[in-house]
Parts: structure tokens; sequence; C-alpha cells
């Protein structure tokens, strides 16, 4: 039978999802707590696999198995074998043929950014980190030259593995969260702000996310105007761009599938997100 699971984890201690050889993976924790629940060896296979520091809300990965379990113990079975930093949330039997990344018809990130004169502290490792102020207006006009199906090959890492760089950026949207700094901190009137950037695609290309982050970064910070973001856009050269912005706070939220096959759509760690 096959079972699809929706997976949460805080990225910062392993190399991505991808299983590697040094077993310091998400997929690998996950694989291993699996199998020492059911006695059996399971591969799984995700919805869209993350890098080293990339978080997860929501995680959607299948694997067929023989082991017959009700729905809840796919749950708890596995979760206590895993570490602290990774939960399954949910389970469900699904068809043969569903497949966590095939049937998934859009996937979503979040980015959370902390404005502030003083660096993370209880949020280091989850929050991108700017000092200098940002200019919404300006990063939400550039951030509207990338919706639709284009050629994103300016923000396409050297080792992306994608057939091809065409994707549908179907959403960006950026809103923000803030008050003025007391005077204790030696910057009064200076603005502290969480930022969130939202990202819908039908997929993404490997550090595509940051690699926009950094172009919004600078637009936001003034040294590049809204306008540059078409013109990067229509180089279709890594070089037009911006550097690779941190991981820190780039969180998978999930992939979206057709109500057809019954999955939950969101799970109770959405609720904690800034």
């Amino acid at each position: 039978m096959r079972i699809a699971l929706g997976v949460s984890y805080d990225g910062q201690a392993y190399r991505g999802w991808q299983s590697q050889p040094s077993g310091q993976t998400v997929q690998d924790r996950l694989e291993a707590a699996l199998a020492r629940f059911a006695t059996l060896p399971v591969s799984t296979v995700c919805a869209g696999r993350t890098d080293a520091g990339v978080h997860a809300l929501m995680q959607v990965v299948h694997f067929d198995t023989a082991i017959d379990r009700p729905e809840f113990s796919w749950v708890r079975g596995p979760n206590s074998f895993l570490p602290a930093d990774i939960a399954v949330q949910w389970a469900r039997h699904v068809p043969d043929d569903f497949h966590a990344r095939a049937c998934a018809s859009a996937r979503r990130y979040t980015y959370v950014l902390l404005q502030s004169p003083v660096r993370p502290s209880v949020e280091a490792g989850r929050v991108g980190w700017v000092f200098q102020p940002l200019d919404q207006t300006a990063m939400q006009e550039a951030a509207n030259h990338l919706i639709g199906e284009h050629d994103f090959s300016s923000f396409r890492a050297a080792e992306c593995q994608a057939k091809s760089p065409v994707k549908h950026l179907r959403r960006i949207n950026i809103s923000s969260r803030g008050h003025p700094q007391p005077a204790a901190t030696g910057v009064q009137g200076c603005v502290t702000a969480y930022w969130r950037f939202e990202f819908e695609g039908n997929a993404f290309l490997h550090h595509m996310i940051r690699n926009i982050m950094g172009c919004l970064v600078a637009v936001g910070q003034g040294t590049r105007p809204s306008r540059w973001m078409r013109e990067v856009l229509d180089a279709r050269s890594r070089s037009a761009a911006a550097p690779t912005f941190m991981a820190d706070g780039l969180y998978f939220l999930g992939p979206r599938y057709d109500p057809v096959w019954g999955l939950p759509e969101r799970t109770p760690a959405y609720d904690w997100l800034p």
C-alpha cells in the first residue's frame, strides 16, 4: 500500500533533504525512523527537495509498504525514532497512482527576514537578516516583473539539475510588521521589522528563491531600481543577478494537490511562523 506523510523540520542541522553518504540529511533521518518502525527498509519520494539550512512546515512524501498500520501509527511510530527537529505531522493512505512530486500542481515557500540594527539571537538560523530599512513598494514592483511563465536562468544555481529553466511563478506577496527601536539600543528612530515574502509557483529551480531574494533586498535597500529586476530576468544569466541570499529564513510551506487526494493543505506549524 502507498502512504503519504506531511513532515516538518528545522533544517539548520542538516545538509538538505536529499540522501547523502554522510547520512546527515532529513531524508536519511526520516527513512531510518520509518525503517525502525516498520522493521523493513523504506524509500521515500518527496514533493520538493530543500537545500542545507532550509526548513519545511509541510514537506510531503510518499512510500510503499506491505505493513498495514492505522494512519495515526504512521505519525506516532516514526516520531518516536526521529530527532526533535523533525516530526511527522500527518499520515494518509493514498491510491497507488499518487506521487508526491508528480501530482503536485504548485509549491509554496515563505522567506522570513528580520530587518534590525541588531543581529538575530533567539531567531538565529530561522530568519534572514538585514540592518538597513527596506522599501516595500519598490520590492513589490520588482517582484511583479517575475510573475508569469519565464526563463529563470538568471536565478538558477550552476549545479541545478532541472531539465528546463522555464517556470511559472504565480504569486509573490510581501508584507511586514514592525515598530520603532527604543533609544537604549543606540539607534533611536531605526525600525525593527519582520518581513514575509510568499512565493507560489508550479516548480522552482535550485537556489531560485534565494537568488530572487538577493535581488529584492538590493531593490529594497535602494541600491537598484525596481525595473532592474526585469533586466536581470531578460539577461538569462546568473551573473546579472545579486548574490545568493542566506538560507536561514527560507521555509517550504508545502505543495498543492487536487482535493481528490484528500490531503491536508496546512499543519499547526503554519500558525507559529511570523
